[in-house]
């Protein structure tokens, strides 16, 4: 996904390069919802340690902050399990020691095998999930025109759609809506995705992140926003229950993060039962409804933990068909992915 970018809380403990690492210190590279004191501090007082924690956003710059890194220095990464073999060829993670995870609890759509096994070697556990499709405010549109993406590009909701600045997700959603799936987008496809990026660009009101694309969502400032999910949503449920998110006809995309070792750490153990931890059912229960983003959690057996309210913003019945219906995000090759990103910024000077 990105990192879920992601929403409004951030506070993070920074590892300082150089500082010796004490003996009760877990260093971890993470998105936001792994800064929730609420899930570290069980963990914390269990074992009698700290954990450090620095956010960053997209797997190349949590890929730039480990080559910047001496061996050592991070001993947790959290990153999107597509990108795991990304990392695992440049050498940054350690093999995920056997039974680290109960993936036979799991739900088996996000296994993620492909990605987190390389050479028959696993490197990473997925840890929660979730879908970049359609939010909206359904005070303000009706969810009926929301079962399709069409309705974006229809003119009935001009200059009240926010796009999430995230080029896979939305090129991958508007390849959708051109009747392409994820898996073939290419140069030559990418091309046909032009015209109905500008269009969908002037029809809308802004290009946003996380944070921006909530305020406007809660402001009423706009009313769609195409990329968003539950994670973006559910947050706010308690603030405003008329945020809300669907997966149209045409499909979602999923994403997927996952949790590994950082190779050279010098706490394999102690990093191996964070894993435990974090996968476990109560972890799961606690990630799923971080203060920063919501999500799904990949192991089942967090429904016995969750509440009842909590599943139903979660759409915890619904996952079979949103999982049957969800693609996974484009995975280019360097000249696809350079070729997204210039029809990206092109959108974005448009």
């Amino acid at each position: 996904m990105k990192t879920p970018t992601r929403p409004l809380v951030a506070t993070c403990a920074l590892l300082i390069s150089g500082t010796p690492l004490a003996a009760d210190e877990l260093n971890a590279l993470i998105w936001c919802d792994h800064a929730d004191p609420a899930l570290l501090e069980p963990f914390e007082t269990a074992n009698d340690v700290r954990v450090n924690v620095k956010e960053y956003e997209g797997t190349a710059a949590g890929l730039t902050l480990l080559e910047q890194s001496r061996p050592g220095d991070w001993d947790i990464m959290v990153i999107d399990a597509v990108d795991v073999p990304r990392a695992v060829e440049r050498g940054f993670l350690a093999p995920l020691p056997e039974g680290t995870a109960p993936t036979g609890d799991y739900f088996p759509e996000v296994l993620f095998t492909d990605s987190v096994t390389v050479d028959g070697t696993v490197y990473a556990a997925v840890e929660k999930f979730g879908y970049n499709t359609l939010a909206y405010n359904k005070a303000a549109v009706d969810p009926a025109d929301m079962a399709s993406l069409e309705a974006l590009w229809s003119g009935k909701y001009d200059g009240r759609i926010a796009i999430y600045d995230y080029y896979l997700p939305v090129l991958g959603l508007v390849g959708l809506q051109a009747g392409i799936d994820t898996a073939d987008l290419d140069a030559a496809t990418l091309e046909t995705l032009r015209a109905p990026l500008m269009d969908l660009r002037a029809a809308s009101r802004q290009v946003s992140d996380v944070v921006a694309s909530q305020t406007a969502l809660a402001t009423g400032e706009v009313d769609v926003l195409i990329g968003g999910g539950e994670w973006l949503t559910a947050v706010l449920n308690a603030e405003n229950p008329d945020l809300d998110w669907t997966i149209p006809e045409e499909g979602a995309l999923l994403w997927a993060q996952s949790i590994a070792i950082v190779e050279g750490t010098e706490r394999p153990e102690l990093a191996a039962k964070f894993i435990e931890y974090i996968t476990s059912p109560e972890g799961q229960a606690r990630l799923a409804t971080s203060s920063c983003y919501w999500g799904m959690p990949a192991n089942k057996a967090a429904g016995d933990v969750l509440g009842d309210a909590e599943k139903a913003i979660l759409r915890w019945d619904e996952q079979v068909d949103y999982l049957s219906r969800a693609q996974l995000y484009p995975v280019p090759d360097a000249d696809t992915d350079a070729a997204m990103q210039d029809l990206w910024t092109d959108m974005l000077q448009n």
